[in-house]
C-alpha cells in the first residue's frame, strides 16, 4: 500500500521569529533549531533555546514522535523527537511532521524519508539555485510505502541495529589505527 505523506500526516511550517531569535534564561518555550538535529536523524533536547513568548498555538507545540524535516540545505531528512521537551516549538524553516491514523509509526516515516528513493523525489522537487529548498506542498506529495505496523517495526528496528553495527565498526577501525600506529612508532624506534 502507498499514501501520499499529506494523507497520513500533518505537516506544519515551523514558527516564524519577527526577528532574530533571542535566546533567555527566563524563557518559558523551547525553541528547536537546525543545529537540535543530529547526525542520525535525532532530535536532541538538551540544548534548547528558550525564547520569552505567550503561549504558542496549538498546532505549533511540539510532542514525541513528532518529525522534525530539514527543508534547506543539502541534508534533507527529518529527526526524530523522542524526548518531551515541555512547551517547545519549531522554528522555521524547518518543517513538523505528524503522524495522524494508526497507518504509520513516525519511526518508520523517519526512516523511510532518509531513503533513497523519497531522497531523490526530494531532490527532484527542491527549487532554489544557491540554497536548495523543499517546500511544504512537495513534501507533502512523498509517497510513502506502507507496510504492515508488524513489519515497519521490524524495519525500524533491524535499522537502528545496522546503525548500531556501523557505529561500532567505526569505532573499532579507530581503535585498530592506533594499535597499528603504536606498533609502528615502536617499530620505528628499534624496539
Amino acid at each position: 500500500m502507498k499514501a501520499e505523506l499529506k494523507q497520513i500526516a500533518s505537516v506544519h511550517i515551523g514558527y516564524s521569529f519577527r526577528s532574530r531569535l533571542e535566546a533567555s534564561r527566563s524563557g518559558t518555550v523551547a525553541v528547536i533549531q537546525m543545529k537540535d538535529l543530529t547526525d542520525d536523524n535525532l532530535v536532541d533536547c538538551r540544548g534548547l533555546a528558550l525564547v520569552e513568548a505567550e503561549h504558542p498555538k496549538d498546532h505549533h507545540i511540539l510532542r514525541p514522535g513528532d518529525l522534525i524535516f530539514r527543508s534547506r540545505g543539502l541534508i534533507t531528512t527529518s529527526a526524530i523527537l523522542r524526548d518531551d521537551p515541555g512547551i517547545a516549538i519549531v522554528s522555521a524553516p524547518l518543517l513538523r511532521i505528524r503522524v495522524k491514523g494508526k497507518t504509520v509509526l513516525p519511526e518508520y516515516l523517519n526512516w523511510f524519508i532518509s531513503q533513497a528513493t523519497a531522497q531523490s523525489f526530494l531532490a527532484s522537487r527542491a527549487i532554489g539555485t544557491a540554497q536548495k529548498m523543499i517546500t511544504k506542498e512537495a513534501l507533502e506529495s512523498l509517497e510513502v510505502v506502507l507496510p504492515s505496523i508488524q513489519r515497519q517495526r521490524m524495519i525500524t528496528e533491524l535499522a537502528a541495529l545496522a546503525a548500531e553495527e556501523q557505529a561500532l565498526l567505526s569505532k573499532l577501525a579507530a581503535k585498530r589505527g592506533q594499535y597499528i600506529s603504536t606498533i609502528l612508532m615502536k617499530l620505528a624506534q628499534g624496539e
